[in-house]
């Protein structure tokens, strides 16, 4: 990965025998050199493959902001900076009954032209290892992998657009943790982007377009096919859902509409790009459900051919149940 780093400093903290959080500051921030560089790659790499990202941006009387914007124009430094923004880190995560021990880890860097800067509390875990004389002796390690209370702000986004509603994200964490609520209240910012809605709309322009243009089902479901592609592909490269780029890729209907001048002529609210969201998307191939002890998942092509669905009585029938599915019917009866 092409990355260059600028600053990164750890911050830990630990509670006190009164079980109240505090902050061992570190003295100096960590030189640049291959071991921190990895660690902030490899902190960047596990960030984009997060799923479940919440974006905003700051409200008008952050102070996070003003403190950010200080160290930007070398008004402040980045260790005064990052030791008023841990002070502020811990007296708001004292507030939440998740309040956990932790590395603070705060890195300023630029990746494919875009500087950002994260922020985040990475788990301090304890590990086994064999010393040279063969002794069992333990070890603290880093575990990236389960971070989930961190956020980033693309610093280039937030200097460029301040009327963006998307330059911050953060991870929303476990359910029933509300660390973006933490996290917003820590940042001083607001809800924005709402990228799930966001492929919702979109899921349901494709809906109405092709029901508008009426294509038959074959059509329908290849339209669907090809939109579900596109945005599986963008996904899978770290890239966001392109409208404009995708309209391209997709036949116009039979009056020579593009699926993006029916999405404004209509007036959905899509973004000009957004994050993808795959199990919002893949239910333009499949039908997916689950509850009451069931979950089913089928393509959409299958129904009316093998699937088959009563609404009066609720029923759904199959016709040709999948071998190893049937083995075990067979089985247990």
């Amino acid at each position: 990965m092409s990355l260059h780093l600028s600053n990164v400093i750890l911050h830990q903290l630990s509670k006190n025998n009164n079980d109240e959080l505090t902050v061992n500051f570190r003295a100096q921030s960590l030189d640049n050199d291959t071991s921190t560089e990895n660690l902030v790659s490899e902190l960047h790499r596990v960030f984009n493959a997060k799923a479940g990202k919440g974006f905003g941006s700051f409200k008008s009387d952050s102070d996070f902001q003003n403190w950010l914007q200080e160290m930007r124009q070398s008004q402040r430094s980045f260790y005064d900076f990052s030791q008023i923004s841990a002070q502020r880190l811990k007296d708001e995560l004292s507030k939440y009954p998740f309040a956990d021990e932790g590395i603070l880890v705060m890195a300023e860097y630029q990746s494919l032209a875009t500087d950002f800067l994260l922020v985040g509390i990475l788990p301090l875990n304890q590990s086994l290892k064999v010393t040279e004389g063969l002794d069992i002796s333990a070890t603290d390690y880093l575990d990236i992998n389960k971070m989930d209370i961190v956020a980033r702000i693309d610093l280039s986004n937030f200097e460029t657009d301040k009327e963006s509603n998307r330059y911050l994200s953060y991870i929303k964490g476990r359910v029933g943790r509300k660390v973006s609520d933490f996290f917003l209240d820590f940042l001083q910012a607001e809800v924005g982007l709402d990228a799930k809605v966001q492929n919702k709309v979109l899921m349901q322009a494709v809906e109405d377009f092709c029901s508008d243009s009426k294509l038959e089902k074959s059509e329908a479901i290849n339209y669907k096919k090809q939109v579900y592609d596109y945005c599986n592909d963008q996904i899978k490269a770290g890239e966001e859902v392109q409208v404009k780029e995708l309209s391209g890729e997709l036949p116009p209907s039979q009056d020579g509409t593009s699926f993006m001048d029916f999405t404004r002529e209509h007036g959905y609210e899509l973004e000009e790009s957004f994050p993808g969201d795959r199990s919002t998307m893949r239910k333009l191939t499949k039908y997916v459900g689950a509850g009451g002890g069931l979950n089913i998942s089928f393509d959409s092509l299958l129904m009316g051919e093998r699937v088959f669905y009563d609404p009066e009585t609720d029923t759904l029938t199959i016709k040709g149940t999948p071998p190893n599915l049937r083995d075990q019917l067979t089985r247990k009866n």
